[in-house]
């Protein structure tokens, strides 16, 4: 069987796009099936996968679901679940098997459960061929209140490190297959592909509408970008995916 890391990296180099399709529309846009199998017809030849969004998992329901990610395997993409999975260990692992069941070759975790748990959920994902990407520090303005956190030790002499960093540590810890750190904070981008090299995979949210900008996170050491409204709110979507692809 394929590594998911392998698979994506497969994915990336046959399709030359480092482009995620972020189908994170509103959950009450008619027609979602429909437009998201439509995304991946149009899509699959400049993309390497596709990720749904939690909100959009419970209104599709499971039978769409597993149309979806059919359809994107028959046209050679990646399948990724955006759920931040956080909670204990049984509940974890219940929770992947069903994702697993709807055909999604990764997912998306909080590692704020602790790394204990983590290390369960990457030893469950590695054992069936799938992959976890953890967050590291996403891409929303106020995320610094959170992720740029001063984590103090016992002593006062040691110099505070950031919650990114242990979220970053952990990571690699616990052999998870990349992590997520937001196209609008280029620095960190560095900062972690500095410290993970080749080990970890960077995924960035946050291309476009947000304010990232691909060719400088892709030069700071991003290996995937995920791009939602960028690409779907555009006049024409493959037109600008291309653009995006041009500028790499």
């Amino acid at each position: 069987m394929t590594t998911f890391k392998t698979l994506i990296r497969k994915t990336r180099k046959n399709n030359n796009s480092p482009i995620i399709l972020a189908n994170d529309y509103d959950a009450h846009t008619p027609n979602l099936e429909k437009k998201t199998l439509t995304n991946i017809k149009k899509l699959h030849d400049c993309i390497c996968g596709i990720k749904l969004n939690f909100h959009l998992l419970l209104p599709l329901g499971s039978t769409s679901i597993k149309k979806i990610t059919n359809h994107a395997h028959n046209h050679k993409l990646v399948t990724i679940a955006d759920i931040k999975l956080n909670d204990i260990g049984n509940t974890n692992i219940t929770t992947l098997e069903n994702l697993w069941d709807l055909g999604f070759d990764g997912v998306i975790v909080n590692p704020i459960m602790g790394p204990d748990s983590l290390d369960m959920v990457v030893k469950h994902a590695h054992k069936h061929d799938k992959g976890v990407i953890t967050l590291c520090h996403m891409s929303a303005p106020e995320a610094q209140l959170a992720y740029d956190l001063d984590l103090r030790r016992s002593s006062s002499k040691i110099t505070p490190s950031k919650l990114y960093n242990l979220f970053l540590k952990w990571a690699l810890t616990q052999k998870a297959d990349g992590i997520i750190v937001g196209a609008t904070f280029p620095s960190i981008i560095q900062h972690c592909k500095k410290v993970a090299g080749n080990t970890l995979d960077i995924y960035s949210p946050g291309v476009g509408v947000q304010g990232g900008d691909p060719k400088t996170i892709a030069s700071a050491g991003t290996d995937y970008l995920i791009v939602g409204r960028s690409i779907l709110c555009a006049s024409d979507p493959y037109a600008k995916a291309q653009q995006l692809l041009s500028v790499l």
